[in-house]
C-alpha cells in the first residue's frame, strides 16, 4: 500500500503525488498525447490513412516498435467490429492499452519481517544512479528504516564521494573502502556489519561501466552471489535505472543488464527533463519489469512512487488536479 495513515492524510498524500506526476510528465503529455490527438481530430472519421498517421506518431514519440504494433493492431482489431469508429473511441483504446502495459505483475515478494532486506541498483554510468540511491536511502529513513549505503562502485572516486554526500543527507550509515577494492569484498564485510548493526535495509551501488560490458556483468553476478551467500533470499530487488533522456538507448541498456543481473524494477530518471517518457512502455512490455520509482528533480523528495493510474491519468486528463479515485 503506497498511503498509510487516516484518509484525509491518504488523500493530501496522492493529491499531491498526484499534481507532482503531472508537472513531470508535461513534456511527454505534449510529445506523446499532444500530437495523438492533433492526428485524430485531422479527419471527422476513423480511416486506415488516419490510422497509419496514428502508427507514424506513436514510433516517433519513442515508444518503441512492439508498443506501437500492440496498439495500432488492438485499434484495427475494434474497428473492423465497428467497435471504434469515432476519434475518442480510438484514444480511449489507446489509453486502456497503455495502461494495460504498464500493469506488470509483479513477483510475490517476501515478507518485511524476514530481516535485512537487500537491494542492488544497477545502471549505467551518468543515468543519476548515485543520486537515486541517496533518494531511496532518505524514503526508506523516514518511513522509520534503519538504512545502510554500500559503496562498491569502487573505481569511481568521485561515486564515492557523492554517495558519502547523499549518505549524510538521507541520514543513512554508509560502507566505503578504498579505491579499486574487489566490490565483492566490499559488499561482504558490508553486509556483516549490517547484522551487527542490525539495519533493516542495505542499498548497494554498483559500477556501470557497460562499455567493459562483459567484466561488468561477471562483477554483478559474483555480487549477488555473495550477497545470497551472506543473506538469505537476497539480494531481494535488483533495481535498474535508467535516464529517460536517452530514450530507445534506455531500452538497449535494459536489455543488457536483464540478462545478468534479473532486474525486478525499473527506476526512471530525468523525467521532468525530457519528452521521452514513452520509453517507459517500450521496457515495461518487453522484459516484463515494473516500474518502482521516477526521478524528478535532484531534491532528496523528488523520487516518487509509481503508480500506472497516475502515470495515465497524468499524461490524458486535461485540467484535472485530483488523482483518479482509489480501485
Amino acid at each position: 500500500m503506497l498511503f498509510k495513515g487516516s484518509s484525509v492524510e491518504r488523500n493530501g498524500k496522492r493529491t499531491g503525488l498526484f499534481a507532482r506526476m503531472k508537472k513531470a510528465l508535461g513534456a511527454t503529455k505534449d510529445n506523446l498525447v499532444g500530437r495523438i490527438e492533433s492526428v485524430l481530430s485531422s479527419r471527422p472519421a476513423i480511416d486506415e490513412e488516419l490510422l497509419d498517421d496514428l502508427e507514424e506518431t506513436l514510433l516517433s514519440a519513442d515508444l518503441g516498435v512492439r508498443v506501437t504494433e500492440r496498439i495500432m493492431h488492438a485499434i484495427r482489431e475494434k474497428r473492423k467490429k465497428k467497435l471504434i469508429e469515432t476519434a475518442e473511441e480510438a484514444k480511449a483504446e489507446l489509453r486502456s492499452q497503455l495502461y494495460a502495459i504498464l500493469s506488470v505483475k509483479e513477483a510475490k515478494k517476501p515478507s518485511e519481517e524476514e530481516g535485512i532486506r537487500v537491494w542492488m541498483i544497477v545502471g549505467v554510468n551518468g543515468t543519476g544512479k548515485t543520486t537515486t540511491i541517496g533518494k531511496l536511502a532518505a524514503k526508506i529513513s523516514q518511513a522509520g528504516n534503519t538504512v545502510l549505503v554500500v559503496a562498491a562502485d569502487t573505481f569511481r572516486p568521485a561515486a564515492i564521494e557523492q554517495l558519502s554526500v547523499w549518505a549524510e543527507r538521507s541520514g543513512a550509515d554508509l560502507i566505503k573502502s578504498k579505491i579499486g577494492m574487489d566490490p565483492s569484498a566490499v559488499l561482504h564485510d558490508a553486509l556483516a556489519a549490517a547484522r551487527a548493526r542490525g539495519s533493516d535495509f542495505v542499498i548497494i551501488d554498483t559500477a556501470g561501466r557497460l562499455h567493459t560490458k562483459g567484466n561488468l556483468m561477471q562483477e554483478l553476478e559474483k555480487m549477488r552471489r555473495v550477497a545470497e551467500k551472506k543473506i538469505p533470499g537476497a539480494p531481494h530487488e535488483v533495481l535498474l535505472v535508467v535516464d529517460a533522456t536517452t530514450g530507445q538507448n534506455g531500452l538497449s541498456q535494459a536489455r543488457e543488464f536483464m540478462k545478468f543481473t534479473g532486474i525486478t524494477g525499473l527506476i526512471v530518471t530525468k523525467l521532468d527533463g525530457t519528452a521521452k517518457g514513452g520509453i517507459v512502455f517500450g521496457i515495461s512490455l518487453e522484459l516484463g519489469i515494473p516500474v518502482r520509482y521516477l526521478g524528478v528533480g535532484e531534491s532528496l523528495e523528488d523520487l516518487l512512487e509509481f503508480s500506472p493510474e497516475f502515470f495515465i491519468d497524468s499524461l490524458f486528463s486535461e485540467t484535472s488536479s485530483q488523482p483518479p479515485p482509489l480501485p
